[in-house]
Parts: C-alpha cells; structure tokens; sequence
C-alpha cells in the first residue's frame, strides 16, 4: 500500500495548476487578439516599432509557446519559449521607452508567475534546480 500523498504537496500542485491555468487563459486571450487581428493589438504591435503585418506572426508564434507548454511532458520547453517571447516583450517596450511598472514589469511579473506555477505542479523541478531536498 502506498503511502497517501501530503496535502501540503496536494494543495502546491492544486496552486500550481491554478496559476498555470490563469495565464494560460491570460496568453490564449492574447494570442487570439493578434491572430485575429483586432485593432488594438495592432495598434499596440506598431507604437512597439513592429511592422502591423507581424501582428499575427507574433501571436501565433506565442500560441505554439503556449500549446507546448500545456502538454505536460513538454511543459519546461513551453515554459522556456514563452519566458524568451517575455523577454522580447520587456525589450521591445524598453526600446519604445515605456513605462518601466506598467509595461515593462508586467512582462517579468507574467514570467516569474509562470515558473512558480510549473514548479508547484512539477515539484521534481525544484529537485532537479537543487532547490529542495530529496526528504522533502
């Protein structure tokens, strides 16, 4: 028999998958607005230097992110595509000089709570990263 699994581990991966399905929700959202091509995503795409036409290149560049992401095995390689998507982001909002706490921060705050939902729902992850003991 084996042993019942802790509810603290319980809860972090019920957490873990909370998170994670919010901002998948959040990206999905914005990945629709770009393909589709509605004009504030457009207009947002072009005040960052891009040409409008890229609009839905972009979009669907994160919704492949976002779908390797989703797939549990494939989880880590999403996570890393859409942390590099983030990073973009933060540079280009930096290059068009916007607002550090609105724009640019955002992007970070996006990217920092999407690893902490993957490793809530992956605790082998902060194994392997050394962050937690094999006892734990």
């Amino acid at each position: 028999m084996s042993e019942p699994t802790p509810i603290r581990g319980s809860r972090g991966r019920t957490v873990g998958i909370v998170i994670s399905a919010l901002l998948a929700a959040f990206l999905a959202f914005d990945c629709i607005t770009k393909i589709v091509g509605v004009e504030a995503s457009r207009k947002g795409t072009a005040e960052l230097g891009f040409p409008v036409e890229q609009t839905p290149v972009i979009g669907w560049v994160l919704l492949a992110c976002l779908v390797v992401f989703l797939i549990p095995r494939t989880a880590v390689l999403g996570a890393i595509g859409i942390t590099a998507y983030l990073g973009g982001a933060v540079t280009a909002n930096m290059r068009a000089e916007k607002p550090v706490a609105t724009f640019v921060l955002s992007a970070v705050y996006v990217g920092v709570l999407l690893w902490i939902g993957l490793m809530l729902r992956r605790p082998e992850l902060l194994r392997i990263l050394g962050l937690r003991g094999r006892a734990d």
